[in-house]
């Protein structure tokens, strides 16, 4: 990839609790914490979770809304859900993450087929909830 081209950088989901979104998306979801301990000594205001080399997840306590000032009226939008966000995985990294999913409790969607993404169309994907309602689709392409 280039430096010159326009790639998603994060999403901000808004948590009840940090730590613990952490975790789920750490034991159930195979993503990698960042800054958790900073977070619980109180050095950062969130904790994130890597995506990938070039894309995280920022875990927002609720409870930071109240400091958004960049932007008027973005106070207001803690809690306001996204509809969803989707990871895109390898067909073999899909079928472990379903799998652990399940593993940890977690209810999943059946499976669709041929849903349109970034990429065209995707042969499976699904859907779960975080312990805070986000929505995520998982899906591969061919």
């Amino acid at each position: 990839m280039t430096n010159n081209s326009t790639r998603l950088d994060h999403v901000v989901l808004w948590v009840s609790d940090p730590v613990v979104a952490a975790g789920f998306y750490e034991t159930a979801v195979g993503l990698e914490p960042l800054r958790v301990a900073e977070f619980a000594e109180g050095k950062i205001s969130f904790p994130s979770v890597r995506v990938n080399e070039e894309t995280i997840l920022d875990l927002a306590p609720r409870t930071l809304a109240e400091r958004m000032r960049m932007l008027p009226g973005s106070a207001g939008s803690a809690g306001h859900p996204v509809n969803h966000i989707c990871l895109s995985l390898p067909s073999d990294e899909f079928d472990s993450l379903r799998a652990r999913l399940q593993e940890h409790d977690v209810p999943v969607s059946d499976i669709a087929h041929d849903s349109y993404g970034a990429r065209g169309k995707a042969p499976r994907s699904f859907y779960f909830r975080d312990p805070d309602g986000n929505v995520v689709e998982a899906r591969h392409y061919a």
